[in-house]
């Protein structure tokens, strides 16, 4: 069974060298990445949206986060009221369209985008570093960096179709979100 887009170049101590891992056991392995990223996030979203209670991340930013070392930052952003009201939306809205976007494989950069600047908030947020630097947080944050770097949307996911669309042929700089 062929996947699609096969070939990709890259660059490597000044060699270039191309690659296939489209039909290989690493086109499947991003795919299966791609999925359990997008499931995880799906999850953590669409449970927050459904609770019986409202998200808030008051609390969580104001005395969860005492040990990070954009503490302050936090604080602010629990303290005030139009900031609070958007983060208290964007969390579970995001993380479900970001979970979702990974699992249709649809806008799969953009959505690894968002996810990884979520967990960059959420690594320096917790910021618990006693066992040292690498935490589940980081390991998240670098599994939306592979989904995006190795354009997991583009096998079998919605952004192969997509792409054929000639608004995204006309308009190259779309690819970039796409993959």
């Amino acid at each position: 069974m062929s996947i699609q887009q096969p070939t990709r170049q890259a660059s490597w101590f000044g060699k270039s060298i191309e690659f296939d891992y489209a039909d290989s056991v690493a086109g499947y392995t991003t795919v299966l990445i791609r999925l359990i990223t997008g499931y995880w996030f799906f999850h953590a979203g669409y449970t927050k949206l459904l609770a019986p209670e409202p998200f808030n991340a008051a609390g969580w930013l104001a005395n969860g986060t005492t040990a990070s070392p954009i503490h302050g930052f936090f604080v602010w952003a629990a303290g005030t009221p139009w900031l609070l009201e958007f983060t208290n939306f964007m969390i579970p809205v995001g993380e479900t369209l970001i979970g979702f976007g990974l699992i249709v494989g649809a806008l799969v950069r953009l959505a690894a985008f968002f996810g990884g600047l979520l967990m960059v908030f959420f690594y320096l947020g917790k910021a618990d570093w006693a066992h040292g630097y690498v935490n589940a947080d980081l390991f998240g944050l670098l599994m939306f960096v592979f989904v995006g770097v190795f354009a997991a949307g583009r096998i079998f996911g919605l952004d192969a179709v997509i792409e054929k669309y000639d608004a995204v042929r006309q308009r190259p700089v779309l690819r970039y979100l796409l993959g």
